[in-house]
């Protein structure tokens, strides 16, 4: 049975990463939101290509590795994709390079006008979409055939989904830093966890994660 995935990384205070930019096209303070889990082997392999098998093999590493795991279809905004940034460049393919991490169709939220889908390497298909949330969330279901749809966000597009409630599995890998600034990502989601499982667990790297499940 088809899932929605959304997993986050977030401040001990509660921030996420906001502002992308061409120099930060993950936000402000993506790096050491998510150093941890950039360190673990997994990531450092799918998202890196980094062959030598090294990275870290904990706690981090167990949750990298499920991000990649039965995935049929994604769904983002266009800020990250990074259509705010190459507002005019038709050419524009993502932050991603030639192979993108997703291997699955990607399907890009936009207000903007339509562009065509792009087929990359290694499976990865982007579709652009000026729909709402529930209506982009049908097509990449059908398009999962059975697999899971993960959220790949930014911040606001999962908060949507969130306040939607469209999301059965939420992690959230929680930094051990202070940031003081950024996205709140728990506004106006009371009541959170009356809807789904919450359990714990602290990594050696002293991530703590948090997930949610319907």
């Amino acid at each position: 049975m088809t899932r929605v995935r959304l997993d986050l990384f977030s401040s001990l205070d509660g921030y996420t990463a906001a502002d992308p930019s061409t120099e930060e096209p993950m936000g402000q303070d993506w790096g050491p939101l998510t150093a941890a889990y950039a360190a673990t082997r997994t990531v450092r392999r799918n998202v890196f290509g980094d062959t030598s098998e090294e990275g870290t093999t904990g706690v981090d590493e167990s949750y990298a590795a499920a991000f990649f795991t039965e995935v049929g279809a994604e769904i983002m905004g266009a800020g990250m994709f990074g259509l705010h940034a190459h507002p005019d460049d038709p050419h524009w393919k993502g932050w991603w390079g030639d192979k993108p991490p997703f291997g699955c169709p990607v399907y890009v939220l936009t207000h903007t006008a339509p562009r065509p889908s792009i087929e990359m390497a290694g499976a990865t298909t982007f579709h652009f979409r000026s729909c709402t949330i529930q209506e982009v969330l049908g097509e990449a279901t059908t398009a999962a055939n059975g697999s899971d749809i993960r959220v790949g966000g930014g911040v606001r597009t999962a908060r949507d989904f969130l306040r939607a409630g469209l999301v059965d599995d939420l992690h959230v890998g929680i930094a051990p830093i202070i940031l003081g600034r950024g996205t709140r990502l728990w506004d106006d989601l009371r009541g959170l966890e009356q809807t789904h499982q919450v359990r714990t667990e602290v990594a050696e790297s002293g991530t703590i994660h948090v997930t949610f499940t319907r």
